[in-house]
C-alpha cells in the first residue's frame, strides 16, 4: 500500500498546513516553546503514517500508525494549552480539532484494516 494514496495521510498533510498557519500568531518568545511542540506533534502524525507503510511486517506498521495516533493526542493536548493560554481564539481551536477528529478517525480504520486484514 501506498501512504501517497491514503486519505489519512492526505488528510494529516492539510492539518500540518494548518496547524503552521495558526501558529504563526503565536508570542515570539514561544518560537522554541509550544510553537515548536504543536508543529513536531503535526509533522509527526503524516510521517510516522508514511514509516508505518514503509516497513515490511504487520507489527512494525502498526507500531508506527500508533505512534501517529499518540502524536494525535499530543497535538490536541497541545492545541486546548494554546487556547488556555490565550494563544489562539476558541473560533481557530474548533476549526482544528474539527480537522484533527478527521484525522484521527481515518487513523482509526487504517489501524483497524491492518490488525484485521493484512498479513
Amino acid at each position: 500500500m501506498r501512504y501517497l494514496d491514503l486519505d489519512v495521510w492526505k488528510e494529516a498533510r492539510i492539518l500540518v498546513k494548518m496547524i503552521y498557519e495558526a501558529v504563526i500568531l503565536f508570542p515570539k518568545e514561544e518560537l522554541f516553546g509550544l510553537q515548536s511542540q504543536i508543529k513536531r506533534s503535526a509533522v509527526s502524525i503524516p510521517s510516522n503514517i508514511a514509516e508505518g507503510c514503509g516497513r515490511h511486517s504487520r507489527k512494525e506498521s502498526l507500531q508506527f500508525f500508533y505512534f501517529a495516533r499518540g502524536s494525535a493526542n499530543e497535538l490536541e493536548t497541545q492545541l486546548y494549552l494554546s487556547f488556555d493560554l490565550n494563544f489562539m481564539p476558541e473560533q481557530k481551536l474548533n476549526i482544528l480539532l474539527d480537522k484533527l477528529r478527521v484525522v484521527r478517525m481515518l487513523l482509526s480504520g487504517l489501524i483497524n484494516r491492518y490488525k484485521t486484514y493484512v498479513n
